[in-house]
């Protein structure tokens, strides 16, 4: 929830693969104008086989209630792009795929959460300026198997994939939270999140130490006007 210092672009993380400049892909309804204007894409136009479970447009998050519409859509800056298709691609190599949790969210959202947990050490304090997921240049990830036949023990799925052992919750505010944690974190749940930090790491997105599940893209730490752009 906190934002944290971006990385310095990477050639392949900075530019914009042709296919990921459509705001919409066939049988998706087309962006908000606002949307466009800001630089955003829909994940599933980047990475098809994305897996999103946005836990702001539920009420199975911190703060108890559903903050994004229904029809909330996972929505990144052009910037993230390459970065996202290069730890996408290694990920499918290796047998995974990429869930998302979170990724724009608007200035608004941000206000209320700290209105409902006005903890900076919880949850990033609102300024006048976007960053992190308000700019739209940060996400909150996890990782599931690939085939839908993987036998695990995670009671959770997404897509009718298995979510691998990461050793807590989104948005757990414990220490085993911080990406490089050891104590209390199952020698498994410590090598599945080395897979997703290197994963992301080759696209150019790094993570924030705080959070296992937080990455920044490039340019996440430079503040920029609110985007004032609509989910859907």
């Amino acid at each position: 929830m906190t934002p944290s210092v971006s990385p310095s672009p990477t050639s392949a993380a900075a530019a914009t693969p042709r296919s990921a400049a459509r705001s919409a892909a066939p049988g998706m309804a087309p962006l908000s104008a606002k949307a466009r204007a800001a630089g955003l894409l829909d994940i599933r136009t980047i990475i098809p086989d994305a897996l999103v479970d946005l836990r702001y447009k539920t009420s199975d998050n911190f703060v108890g209630v559903r903050l994004y519409p229904a029809d909330a859509r996972c929505l990144v800056h052009r910037s993230m792009a390459a970065g996202l298709i290069t730890a996408a691609a290694r990920l499918r190599r290796e047998g995974f795929r990429l869930v998302f949790w979170d990724c724009y969210r608007p200035h608004s959202v941000q206000v209320h959460m700290f209105k409902i947990v006005p903890n900076p050490d919880w949850v990033a304090r609102p300024g006048p300026y976007a960053t992190s997921h308000e700019s739209g240049r940060s996400v909150d990830v996890t990782l599931a198997y690939a085939s839908p036949a993987t036998p695990c023990a995670s009671a959770r799925r997404v897509g009718g994939r298995c979510l691998l052992s990461m050793g807590t919750n989104f948005d757990d505010f414990t220490a085993r939270a911080h990406a490089f944690a050891t104590d209390g974190v199952s020698s498994t749940a410590q090598r599945n999140r080395a897979v997703l930090r290197h994963a992301m790491n080759a696209g150019g997105i790094v993570v924030y130490a705080g959070e296992w599940w937080h990455f920044d893209g490039p340019g996440s730490g430079v503040p920029r006007p609110h985007l004032d752009a609509p989910l859907s």
